[in-house]
């Protein structure tokens, strides 16, 4: 969330973000022939000095006025809130869709320790000086969505990230976590914290419990809130715990939409829905508890930020933990709008962000939902304007993102055949900012049309955005954060964009169900205080990004790529750049399990014949990006010949679909794309597994798809080559 920039326009025009650049520069837009190329340019410039960082603010300050937890009264009302903005911006078609799914609330929760002292845990978040939003009451105590309710006095047992490895260490040291309380911490190495419920869940675990070690985002990292961007002592972590890695959206309705009148399965039956408890808590609950831990020093890399020995624990520390949850049916709600294509309204351009927080949402959603207002804002400007889009753009404020991929994934199931006939692509944007670094996600075959957007705007620092993503990409690269390819002069434009995309937003339904080519995009900077009370307007103002510039450029940005998605003559999508992402998702494959597949003699599966339907994928992708770039240079595509094009096109994610899903997996259909149970991206899913678990008869059966998908779409692809060169 990796080729070399691509094709389709022969065409010297200016390009330049506004207020930026005056004086006209040479450059191609993908996809679009001279003339059109052209008029792209003006609508592009039009739009981007629409959006405000005055608007930014205020719409902001709006969505982060109040707790706003899916569910809850002031989420529903900011549904409403968005539904008549939209109108009186001039959207179109604007309508609130319910849907009726197994939701979750707290009731009421106490930690204490009994042994060998006695301590009462706060589970809240102390207000801090200047932050008036932290004062509020409507700040919830510490919880987790779709934990259970239940009761139960136990030894404590620290299991550092509570990884399945984790607990392969405590047995080798005689500890056993059945029937005890576990403590984990957010995390390193990273894994969402679903895995660890469900780990927590395998392993016999009568509770879990999730703490914020200040080694990963508190005193640490730097000074902390209200001083600086990072987690203070109280700060809680709150999430979800429901494991939408097997299926994401209702627990009670998998892989249908909860509409009126759907049929339900019993929550006991729900393989989505966990049966442990859990609770997330500060280091300052954490720390009285890990302090007093008997049994073995704890490996040094278990080690944390709090000034103590890590000890490993299991019978002197115990406490006392009671959870009381509300989960049961109650409706969500998603706000849909469009802006109805002017020539093919019938294709699609989806663009979403959710509008449900864990408190106020800051960061986390809020910031995305207020550049998604001045996007709204600005298109429907233009439409006023005459500017009206060439396809059809539909835009989406999702419910319950955070409790399962919820709103998005109802709504995704509801219309996937119509997704499936008309959608071109998803635009998701769930964070628009918690800092200056760009980071922009995407299938492989729209990596290069990002990147050249990217050139089209100008980062707050004075550079372009594509300068300003390159220096991001190659300082990450340097510190070993990211896989972006190296030459002599940095990050090379093909691993600019990230085409390794797990799961944990929006995008999921879109891509790993229905096959739409998806764009993530966001900006990032040092941020401690994700899913807590103090992710708010304080913070953002103060750290995240004081001026709303980011804000703004987010939206510019996200409209950008939007109408150019809309007004292409012919989509932008690069299929030999696909092809290059998945050849090196074979070797990575090789190369990750060369201990069961050893290189240079027999090995338990045969790779070469995907190799061959790769190398004629690229081949058929490379033709066809040839016949495009003199079709477009030559002027004005004939429409039926644009609508077998572009058609054709689409259809070649939906390609990608295995009707039978994941093995184990069945909702998750794409055979390129995945997500681990920690959320990380797993390239080539259903084969990877079946590697990793030598499973040689699934592998080969898992091979044998991928291959029938390649065969598939190199034919597809030299069908289209065809229809343009007759």
């Amino acid at each position: 969330m990796k080729n070399h920039i691509a094709i389709f326009a022969l065409i010297t025009i200016s390009i330049c973000a506004i207020p930026v650049c005056t004086t006209a520069s040479a450059q191609s837009i993908i996809g679009f022939t001279p003339s059109s190329a052209a008029h792209e340019t003006e609508v592009e410039t039009k739009y981007k000095s629409i959006p405000s960082a005055d608007e930014e603010r205020r719409q902001h300050r709006i969505f982060t006025a109040e707790p706003h937890i899916a569910g809850s009264k002031r989420n529903n009302e900011l549904a409403e809130y968005i539904r008549d903005e939209w109108k009186k911006q001039g959207l179109e078609d604007v309508i609130i869709r319910r849907y009726d799914v197994y939701g979750t609330n707290p009731k009421s929760a106490s930690l204490e320790m009994i042994a060998p002292t006695h301590f009462q845990a706060t589970l809240r978040e102390t207000p801090l000086p200047g932050d008036d939003d932290s004062k509020n009451p409507a700040i919830s105590s510490a919880w987790l969505g779709m934990s259970i309710s239940g009761e139960v006095t136990a030894p404590v047992v620290y299991a550092h990230s509570g990884n399945p490895e984790d607990y392969d260490l405590l047995r080798k040291n005689g500890i056993s976590v059945k029937g005890k309380i576990v403590l984990a911490r957010y995390s390193n190495p990273y894994s969402y914290r679903g895995f660890k419920a469900l780990t927590a869940q395998r392993e016999g675990a009568a509770a879990l419990l999730i703490y914020s070690d200040p080694a990963e985002d508190g005193y640490k990292k730097g000074k902390v809130d209200p001083d600086g961007p990072w987690g203070p002592e109280y700060k809680i972590q709150r999430g979800a715990i429901t494991y939408d890695f097997i299926v994401p959206g209702d627990p009670t309705t998998p892989g249908w939409a909860s509409i009126a009148g759907a049929k339900r399965i019993p929550i006991e039956d729900a393989v989505s829905a966990p049966k442990i408890m859990a609770m997330p808590i500060s280091w300052h609950d954490a720390k009285p508890l890990l302090e007093n831990m008997d049994g073995p020093l704890a490996p040094k890399e278990w080690g944390g930020g709090l000034p103590i020995e890590y000890h490993l624990g299991g019978e002197r520390v115990k406490a006392h933990l009671k959870i009381e949850m509300d989960n049961r049916i109650e409706p969500y709600y998603v706000v849909e709008g469009r802006i109805r294509g002017s020539e093919l309204p019938d294709e699609w351009v989806v663009l979403g962000n959710h509008r449900d927080a864990w408190v106020f949402g800051g960061v986390d959603p809020s910031s995305g939902t207020a550049s998604m207002m001045e996007l709204t804002r600005a298109l429907g400007k233009l439409a006023k304007d005459g500017m009206r889009p060439r396809r059809t753009l539909v835009v989406c404020s999702w419910d319950g993102e955070e409790v399962g991929l919820t709103g998005s994934t109802e709504w995704g199931e509801q219309f996937a055949d119509e997704l499936r006939s008309k959608a071109v692509a998803y635009i998701n944007v769930d964070e628009a900012t918690s800092g200056p670094n760009f980071h922009g996600q995407a299938v492989a075959s729209l990596s290069p049309m990002l990147v050249e957007t990217s050139r089209s705007l100008q980062d707050p620092s004075g550079k372009s955005l594509y300068d300003a993503w390159k220096a991001t990409a190659e300082r990450e690269k340097e510190e070993g954060k990211q896989s972006g390819q190296m030459n002599d002069s940095g990050v090379k434009d093909s691993g600019l964009a990230d085409t390794r995309i797990g799961s944990g937003s929006d995008h999921t339904v879109f891509l790993n169900f229905i096959g739409m080519p998806i764009i993530g995009l966001q900006f990032d900077g040092d941020y401690g205080v994700y899913h807590s009370g103090y992710d708010d307007f304080y913070w953002m103002n103060h750290f995240g990004d004081p001026g709303y510039r980011y804000h703004t450029l987010m939206s510019q940005l996200w409209g950008v790529t939007a109408l150019r998605l809309a007004n292409s003559d012919l989509l932008p999508f690069d299929f030999a750049s696909y092809a290059s992402n998945i050849r090196r998702f074979v070797d990575d494959l090789v190369s990750n399990n060369k201990s069961v597949m050893p290189t240079g003699g027999a090995t338990p599966l045969d790779l070469a014949e995907v190799r061959r339907q790769i190398d004629a994928f690229e081949a058929a992708g490379k033709k066809l990006n040839d016949s495009l770039i003199r079709k477009l240079a030559s002027g004005p595509i004939d429409p039926k010949l644009a609508l077998t094009v572009n058609r054709g096109m689409m259809q070649v994610e939906r390609n990608w679909l295995n009707p039978d899903g994941i093995p184990g997996r069945p909702w998750f259909k794409h055979i390129l794309y995945g997500a681990r149970f920690t959320y990380a991206h797993l390239e080539l899913p259903g084969l990877t597994e079946a590697v990793e678990g030598r499973d040689w008869p699934t592998a080969k059966q898992q091979a044998e798809v991928l291959q029938r998908a390649l065969e598939k779409n190199t034919a597809l692809l030299n069908e289209l080559n065809a229809s343009v060169n007759p």
